[in-house]
């Protein structure tokens, strides 16, 4: 939940999106750099003006505009999902508009669709079909067919067909039935009953930009504006509307228009793309060269008699490792065979890490060890067993690194992990940082925000049992303003969070004894107990079944909940809620969970099935979809389904979001395994809601088996 995710915010709304966005564009974005790259209009799409053109972002693109026009502002967040399918989120506000209060301001949210049906050949001009504002209130709501052309360098040419608000001008006829006027009420459904219903109006327009920087547009409009004009927001006057673009070497977009004849905008983009930024770092130290034993040295076993030469080894291969920062925690040293245990704090890409251990290996180890067999192990489990032959790194250095993949097994560590030396545990770290924790999305103040001071604590007394701790101190926020009446009629999980903000000053946010294991092969294995999150106590257990080659995993967890005290420290309270509102009483069960199924499809994309019993004792499911990319960076969506109506879930109908990933080396050119985690949500509401638990295994383990792992051996010789 949006301010309950530790290290993570949710971010949408205008000043929120404003300083994601500010981040994204540090990065260069698109590769092309012509004057032919497609533009974005005050929707955020690509377009004209308000008008759509067919054109298409390069794959994976991500743009984030922040538009104004005559007081009214769009905030929309692109992404080009697949090479023809795109997907836009829009949140908007209308001042002095309100379908019953007129002097009110309006917050929308907004999603579009769009598919491009033909690519532009030589003589066939592209060709797409969208839908805008397909789910909610409908305000923006319309479908489209349009079509572009590049006739000249920088000269293209659009025309289209509109229904529902893109049918407000000079109507050509009727579509397929008629369409209702009334907004929907319920926020997140489909509004198939619109779809390409109503009057069809045609719009057209045309661009020129004489260079890489400069781009002329103007366009004929069918968007009267009718719901604006009866609530005095706009006067139309004219269906011209006149664009100037100014585009940065980053892919930046700065824009200014006259539109409706009456009223002048002006928009920002920002874009970057993920698939196209490679893999962080480059700015690290280079990696030790693989030191190539002599003719005939492998035959050499005297070492063997020599009980120094184990330590000796132990302590030269450690030293290594350490001056790329990872951690040797044991070394198993036999004549023609050694198994290394490592913890690697600081490369994001799994195989980089691996690779600079191997190259360490063939710098310390006795020169008659042939395979190397690397285990990099997360909370004291095993991931896999990395294994190569020396040979192998010798003779392929300077080859692709897919020779060495080929050549390279990967299996499952169950059984074969040596303990970690003497000496290393009880561990002992600590942090102190500023934070910040985001409302969104609330009507009455569309961003609400508190910020302050953690302090975090993590005490692994054994590699696999783990003491930590979080506690904030509130200095600013405005989090425990929330007055909005609750519409919702199911056990009040998440819809106190301005009480708990309240109360909660200085407050403990977790504090957890953690125990992890591998109980079998293939198997993985948590135990949480204590204060798990913000507002829930108790004891969370969780199986993870994930062969270390396969795609697939199959994962359950059980959890025992009591509500905390709203002051978020050490007591408990009742597990009895009452509406503040109605004075009803609805009881928390204690137990939820959910059987859980992964799968990766292939060509960067994953989904996530989650069934159970929620916080709120409702039973159903959320689905995920992301999209990944190699070096760290996802994006994705997910929608939970329950047995609670929407009429009982209140506002928002049901509980989805989008959610980032952005891996922090791709800003500091260094490797990091620091990442941040954005969601944003529609609301925080009771229903679909789920335990905020630390630690879930199947992100920690699938980083090092064998289909994640060859995503980033690209860095295996880095």
């Amino acid at each position: 939940m949006p301010g309950f995710r530790r290290g993570t915010a949710g971010v949408v709304s205008r000043l929120a999106m404003l300083a994601g966005l500010s981040v994204l564009a540090a990065t260069p974005a698109m590769t092309e750099t012509t004057r032919d790259r497609a533009s974005l209009n005050l929707y955020g799409s690509p377009g004209l003006i308000d008008m759509p053109t067919a054109e298409v972002l390069p794959d994976a693109t991500i743009a984030g505009t922040f538009a104004y026009m005559g007081g009214s502002t769009r905030t929309t967040l692109y992404f080009q999902i697949m090479p023809r399918l795109s997907g836009s989120f829009r949140y908007s506000s209308i001042p002095n508009f309100d379908t019953q209060l007129s002097d009110e301001t309006r917050y929308d949210r907004s999603f579009d669709l769009r598919y491009q049906i033909l690519t532009e050949g030589r003589y066939r001009p592209s060709l797409v079909l969208g839908l805008q504002d397909f789910i909610g209130t409908g305000l923006y709501s319309g479908e489209y067919l349009v079509a572009t052309k590049t006739l000249a360098p920088g000269l293209k040419v659009t025309g289209g067909l509109g229904w529902g608000r893109l049918a407000g001008t000079n109507k050509l006829g009727n579509g397929f039935g008629s369409r209702p006027e009334e907004f929907l009420a319920e926020g997140g459904v489909p509004s198939y009953d619109r779809f390409f219903r109503g009057d069809i109006s045609g719009f057209a327009g045309l661009s020129y930009a004489p260079n890489d920087q400069w781009n002329f547009k103007v366009e004929y409009s069918s968007d009267s504006y009718d719901p604006e004009q009866d609530r005095g927001v706009y006067d139309a006057k004219s269906e011209l509307n006149f664009g100037l673009d100014y585009r940065f070497k980053n892919g930046a977009q700065m824009s200014l228009y006259h539109v409706l004849g009456s009223e002048v905008g002006a928009s920002f983009t920002f874009v970057t793309n993920p698939k196209t930024q490679g893999i962080p770092g480059g700015i690290e130290t280079a990696g030790l060269p693989v030191q190539v034993r002599a003719p005939g040295a492998a035959r050499d076993l005297g070492w063997t008699t020599d009980p120094n030469t184990s330590a000796s080894a132990r302590k030269s291969l450690g030293e290594l490792a350490a001056k790329d920062g990872i951690v040797v925690e044991s070394l198993r040293l036999e004549q023609d065979r050694a198994t290394v245990r490592i913890l690697n704090p600081r490369f994001g890409a799994p195989a980089q890490a691996i690779g600079r251990v191997a190259r360490a290996m063939t710098r310390s180890l006795p020169a008659s060890v042939e395979t190397f067999e690397v285990i990099p192990v997360v909370n004291g489990m095993p991931m896999s067993a990395v294994v190569m032959r020396r040979s192998d790194l010798e003779a392929l250095e300077h080859e692709a690194a897919a020779e060495m993949l080929a050549r390279t097994s990967i299996v499952d560590a169950y059984g074969r992990t040596p303990a970690p030396d003497a000496g290393i545990y009880p561990k002992f770290t600590w942090s102190i940082a500023p934070y910040g924790q985001l409302s969104v999305f609330d009507p009455d103040n569309p961003v609400r925000i508190d910020a302050g001071i953690r302090a975090a604590g993590k005490v692994e007394i054994t590699p696999n049992v783990i003491l930590s701790g979080s506690v904030t101190k509130k200095l600013a926020g405005n989090l425990d303003e929330i007055t909005r009446a609750d519409e919702s009629k199911l056990p009040r999980v998440r819809t106190d969070r301005a009480r708990f903000s309240k109360e909660g000053d200085p407050a403990i946010e977790y504090l957890t004894l953690a125990m992890y294991g591998r109980p079998a092969k293939d198997v993985y294995s948590r135990l949480t107990l204590g204060y798990l999150e913000p507002m829930y106590g108790g004891a969370s257990a969780e199986v993870l079944w994930k062969p270390v080659g396969s795609r697939f995993a199959l994962g359950a967890e059980v959890n025992y909940v009591q509500r905390r005290a709203y002051d978020q420290l050490f007591e408990f309270q009742s597990m009895t809620t009452v509406d503040p509102e109605t004075g009803i009483e609805r009881d928390i069960p204690n137990v939820n969970g959910h059987v859980s199924a992964y799968y990766a499809f292939g060509n960067g994309f994953h989904g996530q099935i989650d069934a159970g019993r929620f916080l709120a004792g409702d039973y159903g499911a959320t689905v995920t979809v992301d999209r990944e990319f190699a070096n760290g960076w996802k994006v994705g969506a997910y929608a939970t389904f329950t047995n609670a109506s929407f009429e009982d879930f209140g506002e928002g109908s049901f509980d989805k979001g989008l959610r980032f990933t952005i891996p922090l080396a791709s800003f500091l050119g260094t490797p990091s395994r620091d990442r941040n985690d954005i969601v944003i949500q529609s609301l925080t509401r009771d229903g679909g809601a789920r335990l905020d638990v630390n630690g879930r295994l199947y992100e920690q383990v699938r980083d090092y088996h064998r289909p994640d792992a060859a995503k980033s051996w690209g860095r295996f010789w880095r």
